[in-house]
């Protein structure tokens, strides 16, 4: 049984249990009020007796944390899903509650967290600075994802009793509308660019709205573009991998697992490798048809890149990639980034990231083909349908006007008669009932009153 003791400021809940090695031993529980201790004596005899209580644990979140990344992280996530979930915990869950008990981690800390983290500047790294000066709402949401992940574990390894992170409010994410550029300006860009890498990697962004990674990792191997694939409009590009970056450690702990190939790096002691691996979702491996135009640019890009291939002979390091550097090793996405750059300012273009071309290839695709969502994922590779709907919503509302103005040019235009004229029918007037007993009473009590209604009603009958 739970007993409290009143104490100057506080009151303590205080309780014996049998711990994991079968000892007896006594635990004090402070709280603020002497409602709060009643409420968690009463909890911890309840548990007690039905069996579900569970031995207070000191272990640190940032312990348990370690122990979460190597038992449920290596055998769930890919190479990029490790670094990123891994910099969360590094940079903005361990130095915050790390040094927290697991069992100290209630939903009013979460909240108090969630608070703390909207005022906690945002961490740079070596290869990627900063884009906001506070963590934004999406870090955040990301981060309480991957909280309530964990301490779901928590509660399967019987560390805790219930998931702090169930039903969190969360801050609103707005998705505001991209900045992205328009065909015409598109047209523009394409037209001044005089890179061939990044006039490609353009184009394919634009016309088979890829990611940067599919397209770096796009191998002439899942090129169609042969005569009769143009001539049949069946000209296309096959997903199945991308180029991205990922550190030794999270190979080491991984294994090889979804990785395809790792480039030999340029400097030994680089703590990153590049590599070739599965797209992160089932979505993403997709098959996507080409306009007959980009068709003969990557005709004419392959037709360059062999008559490079054999000028430089053994030098050429062939990956089979469509986007290389001239020796052929892999062309990573800063280098994109870098001549994208030049680009719109030699060409005084509008300042958007390469992704925009993306943004604006769904843009231009739900335009066209008056919101078929079903359609433009099948590009894009969106695992969600909703992400579409979420972000493209103001392309969607633009058809929906659409929809009402060619409603009304095949409904009400055309209608016999024309219904834009016809006003709504009058309000019918409520019927009013007369009092005889008193109208009675005032003729018998105004005989001039009595006399002009009879010459009244004589006078109306005269008239019919």
């Amino acid at each position: 049984m739970a007993s409290i003791i009143k104490r100057k400021k506080s009151y303590s809940v205080v309780y014996n249990y049998t711990d994991e090695n079968g000892e007896t031993k006594q635990k004090w529980e402070t709280w603020h009020t002497h409602k709060e201790a009643l409420r968690r004596k009463a909890e911890v005899e309840n548990q007690q007796n039905n069996g579900t209580f569970i031995p207070p644990n000191c272990q640190k979140v940032s312990e348990f944390l370690y122990d979460f990344v190597c038992t449920y992280g290596e055998k769930k996530w890919g190479v990029s899903m490790y670094d990123g979930q891994t910099a969360l915990i590094a940079n903005y869950i361990n130095p915050i509650i790390g040094d927290m008990d697991i069992q100290e981690i209630t939903p009013r800390v979460v909240d108090k967290y969630i608070q703390t983290l909207q005022k906690t500047p945002c961490v740079s790294t070596k290869t990627r600075k900063a884009k906001d000066t506070f963590v934004s709402d999406k870090t955040i949401e990301k981060i309480i994802k991957l909280l309530r992940c964990a301490f779901k574990q928590a509660v399967r390894w019987e560390l805790i009793g219930r998931n702090p992170f169930d039903n969190t409010v969360l801050p609103r994410t707005e998705y505001a509308k991209r900045d992205i550029w328009d065909a015409e300006t598109i047209r523009k860009a394409l037209d001044n660019c005089h890179d061939g890498k990044l006039y490609v990697a353009m184009n394919l962004a634009f016309a088979c709205s890829m990611r940067m990674g599919e397209i770096l990792g796009l191998a002439w191997r899942n090129v169609h573009i042969e005569d009769e694939d143009i001539a049949r409009d069946n000209a296309y590009v096959y997903i199945e991998q991308e180029l991205t970056r990922a550190s030794k450690r999270a190979i080491e702990m991984l294994g090889e697992k979804d990785i395809y190939h790792i480039f030999t790096p340029l400097m030994p002691n680089t703590s990153t490798r590049v590599i070739l691996k599965k797209p992160k979702t089932d979505s993403s491996v997709r098959k996507i048809w080409l306009p007959k135009t980009l068709a003969y640019i990557l005709r004419e890009w392959r037709k360059s890149q062999n008559e490079l291939k054999a000028f430089l002979g053994d030098e050429y390091q062939d990956f089979d990639l469509v986007i290389a550097l001239p020796n052929g090793r892999p062309c990573e996405e800063r280098i994109i980034n870098k001549e994208f750059a030049l680009l719109k300012e030699k060409a005084e273009l509008p300042n958007v990231v390469f992704h925009s071309l993306r943004h604006s290839s769904t843009t231009y695709k739900l335009k066209l083909n008056h919101g078929d969502l079903k359609a433009t994922q099948g590009d894009t590779g969106h695992a969600e349908i909703d992400m579409i709907t979420k972000v493209y919503a103001h392309i969607l509302d633009e058809d929906r006007k659409i929809n009402a103005q060619k409603f009304e040019s095949a409904f009400y235009t055309n209608a016999n008669p024309d219904l834009r004229h016809v006003t709504a029918p009058p309000e019918p007037q409520a019927v009013q009932t007369v009092d005889l007993a008193a109208l009675i009473e005032q003729l018998q009590q105004n005989p001039e009153l009595a006399n002009t209604l009879a010459t009244l009603i004589a006078g109306s009958k005269g008239s019919n």
